[in-house]
């Protein structure tokens, strides 16, 4: 297999498995291998990022998960992933790691009526598979990647708990810290104030990052007014954290509104990061 035939972080080709909820990533974030688990499969998500990556987006909630084929499906791929073939057919030498599970996809993973007994049967794939244990030197992480939109839910804060004895960790959305930024970038409508108190409850639970995309529209950056408001609901959560990911777009949006984004230079993203890590924070980037 040549080069251009590998996954890479530009590639997310979830065709390569074949399968209905399991897919496999090369994470820039991750850096290395990701396994995805997409509960929301048919496209539908509680909130609309005008830089989102999925086709065909749609408002709703994912159907049932058939979770016996959930389970068949990730205990097929990691064999293959750390027994078999997968690694030298579809990835590149330096990013051949197998890093993490992550609940990602095509929607709000948490708003999966069955989110809990996938962790469930996660707990148990792991086990069988040593990749989990106080016993292993270096257990796989589980991520849950969310729009922190349903953290105020008994049953979604539950499931943080169990999340955290996997091993796991959130990366937790904050694009924006105006009530309009986030309706311009996530087309919702929430307070900033809401969402701080979502994000606190999640990081009292289970260790969360936030997770923050940024990008130019009509070929401007982000405001200095817009970035000082986002500072300043960082700095609000700074002391419940464990740091920021700043990313920019590595792939193109499938969004009304992609014709108007564009990637921010990396000089942009650096002096951004800059600011960040002077509040306190550690930060990530990824441009």
């Amino acid at each position: 297999m040549t080069a251009p035939q590998y996954l890479t972080v530009e590639d997310h080709n979830r065709d390569v498995s074949g399968m209905r909820y399991v897919y496999p990533v090369v994470s820039r974030r991750a850096g290395g291998v990701s396994i995805g688990i997409n509960l929301n499969v048919n496209n539908a998500c509680n909130w609309r990022c005008v830089y989102c990556q999925v086709p065909d987006l749609i408002r709703g909630t994912p159907p049932p998960v058939d979770i016996p084929l959930l389970e068949k499906e990730l205990r097929q791929f990691l064999q293959d992933a750390l027994h078999g073939d997968f690694m030298t057919r579809y990835v590149a030498e330096g990013d051949r790691q197998l890093q993490d599970i992550a609940f990602s996809g095509n929607g709000e993973p948490t708003s999966a009526k069955e989110f809990p007994d996938v962790l469930t049967m996660l707990e148990k794939v792991l086990l069988d598979f040593n990749l989990l244990g106080e016993d292993q030197p270096n257990p796989i992480k589980v991520r849950l990647i969310s729009n922190g939109s349903l953290m105020d839910k008994p049953a979604v804060l539950a499931s943080l708990k169990q999340l955290a004895k996997l091993n796991g960790e959130v990366w937790f959305k904050l694009d924006a810290g105006t009530e309009a930024g986030i309706a311009r970038i996530n087309d919702v409508h929430i307070k900033p104030e809401s969402h701080l108190q979502r994000l606190r409850n999640c990081a009292a639970l289970c260790p969360t990052f936030i997770q923050s995309c940024v990008f130019a529209m009509d070929g401007e950056p982000p405001s200095a007014a817009d970035m000082d408001a986002y500072l300043a609901r960082l700095a609000e959560v700074m002391d419940v954290v464990l740091g920021v990911h700043l990313y920019g777009l590595a792939r193109p949006s499938y969004q009304v509104e992609a014709p108007r984004l564009s990637r921010l230079p990396h000089e942009w993203m650096v002096a951004m990061g800059a600011r960040i890590s002077a509040l306190g924070l550690s930060v990530h980037i990824s441009d």
